[in-house]
């Protein structure tokens, strides 16, 4: 299924099954909930970065002088969480990327009509060094319609950042969403921990885990 997406990165392991299963069950608490997630967010991240370009140094220990990697200095690292579920991404990501930004995009989704409705986008920057130096990680729990991701995207592809350096970070997807993802954007690279059946008549993901936001946040 969906074989077709070569930039799809279905990340599965013990440790993702294990959190999965937590997030997933109804009778687990918001403290549990947000244990999971921090968990599994780790996991993701530590994939989708695979991608950032390192430059060789020379670092000197109690022993020797040494060549060795590390991420390149010279490019900006921008995380993106959808508010507000993304949010539980953000504390993960700066213990992993702490030279990152944090910007911030907020929407929700008309109950109605199944699209975003903007409320805060802190995303205005200006791209004062070459397009391909940045390096964009946008986190939303649940990949559903697709639709405030394909938002999100597009408010940096419009900035002239290549499609190849932005990823999509998500817990739960359904296929639809996927599709309609990659449909918009064929050269982003999507990174999943779980693709479920398909959406309900009111698009939530089945068998999904509820409202991210509302079990995260106890709301």
């Amino acid at each position: 299924m969906l074989n077709e997406f070569k930039k799809l990165k279905l990340i599965t392991n013990p440790i993702v099954n294990q959190s999965l299963c937590t997030l997933r069950s109804k009778n687990t608490d918001t403290e549990g909930v947000r244990l999971a997630a921090r968990k599994l967010t780790r996991i993701l991240l530590y994939e989708a970065t695979k991608n950032l370009p390192q430059k060789e140094i020379e670092v000197e220990t109690p022993i020797a002088k040494f060549k060795t990697k590390t991420i390149n200095p010279d490019i900006d690292i921008i995380i993106s969480p959808i508010l507000r579920a993304g949010l539980i991404f953000t504390d993960e990501a700066v213990d992993i990327l702490p030279q990152a930004a944090i910007r911030h995009i907020g929407m929700y989704r008309d109950e109605t009509t199944l699209k975003p409705v903007w409320y805060y986008n802190k995303v205005p920057m200006l791209v004062n060094k070459p397009a391909e130096d940045y390096y964009i990680y946008i986190t939303d729990p649940m990949l559903a319609t697709g639709n405030s991701l394909i938002e999100a995207v597009r408010l940096y592809v419009d900035k002239g950042i290549p499609e190849v350096n932005i990823c999509c970070v998500c817990m739960i997807s359904s296929p639809e969403g996927i599709r309609n993802l990659f449909k918009e954007f064929p050269e982003i690279t999507l990174i999943v921990a779980a693709i479920d059946s398909h959406l309900n008549e009111r698009g939530y993901i089945v068998p999904g885990m509820g409202d991210a936001g509302d079990r995260i946040y106890n709301t």
